[in-house]
């Protein structure tokens, strides 16, 4: 007969957090509980992709420091000035997590939850692709540096009745203007430009780099050889924003329909997916190189590897919290 514990140990296993932190108090010591309450919360939030949260002590208990570090890499900064910079100083970290998300969201059979997670990778890849040539991941207190000057129209207004020049969307222009200032506003405007606009900034440098048809000194003040590397990559990203797999967002809770995409059309989607990313030089051949694994979604990896100019695996964050807890009990 299987014990509480035994069904915890199972729940563990399946990185369902929320349900082990609502079971302990009925099945376990009271002095049991509260060290796990801690883990379970922090593990919970990370898995929920609570981005402005992690790494933050959870009102529960305490968490290991050297969790809290690793998830604080994959932290939206809510301050201006706030140290360390998280996702702001590199998305890698933050494209490995999602990664390790994503699986465990398939091992769990909850679609809904794993569209998400890819329509949310989406969003940010073109930064993902830019950040070789930033170094760093669009933060705004150092952005400027590598947009502004002679020549340069990012975030310059269009002027009425003047020829429009840049391909950038009224809402991208706007977003890309508040960038270049937004580190200079208090708290409350800064939480607002990264909830609203951060990810059109990603867009729009996507853009320049994939897309527009009349460049300004954004693209060339870059060196050539560069230029054609972050260029591949945009179009990479742009392939893979436009693919039948961030497509199903649509046919989900998270976008603007009622249904949930089942397994099976989350594989097709995903098939018709590497079919398109193959159109691109970079996706085929990062696809022809990924090796042979368990992933469920086979090359992903690869895919985002290719975007960002390096290896990016799926974390072991998740992993490491349920191992932690299963060793608790």
């Amino acid at each position: 007969m299987e014990t509480a514990r035994d069904v915890l140990k199972v729940l563990a296993g399946r990185c369902a957090f929320g349900d082990i932190e609502a079971l302990t108090p009925l099945a376990l010591p009271k002095e049991q509980v509260a060290p796990l309450a801690a883990l379970c919360a922090f593990g919970q939030r990370v898995l929920d992709l609570d981005a402005e949260d992690f790494g933050m002590p959870e009102d529960v208990g305490e968490v290991p420091k050297d969790l809290l570090d690793r998830a604080r890499a994959s932290r939206m900064p809510q301050m201006p000035k706030e140290q360390p910079r998280g996702a702001l100083a590199s998305l890698r970290p933050a494209y490995a997590l999602l990664l390790e998300v994503i699986e465990i969201r398939w091992q769990r059979r909850e679609m809904a939850a794993l569209v998400a997670a890819v329509h949310i990778a989406s969003e940010y890849l073109p930064m993902l692709a830019w950040e070789p040539v930033l170094g760093h991941a669009g933060d705004p207190a150092l952005i400027g540096a590598a947009v502004r000057g002679p020549g340069s129209r990012f975030g310059v207004p269009i002027e009425p009745g003047s020829a429009r020049l840049c391909d950038h969307t009224r809402p991208e222009r706007s977003a890309c203007e508040r960038t270049l200032r937004v580190s200079n506003e208090p708290g409350p405007g800064w939480r607002a430009y990264l909830d609203r606009q951060h990810s059109q900034v990603a867009q729009a440098l996507g853009d320049c780099a994939a897309r527009c048809r009349t460049p300004c000194s954004v693209m060339s003040r870059i060196d050539e050889p560069v230029r054609a590397r972050l260029t591949e990559r945009c179009k990479l990203a742009a392939e893979f924003t436009d693919s039948a797999l961030v497509r199903l967002r649509h046919a989900a809770p998270v976008g603007h329909g009622f249904g949930v995409p089942s397994p099976e059309e989350v594989q097709t989607a995903w098939a018709r997916a590497r079919a398109s990313l193959r159109h691109q030089g970079l996706g085929k051949a990062a696809l022809d190189g990924a090796p042979d694994g368990p992933y469920p979604l086979p090359g992903l990896p690869a895919i985002f590897s290719a975007i960002a100019g390096a290896e990016i695996v799926p974390d072991r964050l998740l992993h490491e919290v349920a191992a932690r807890v299963t060793a608790s009990l």
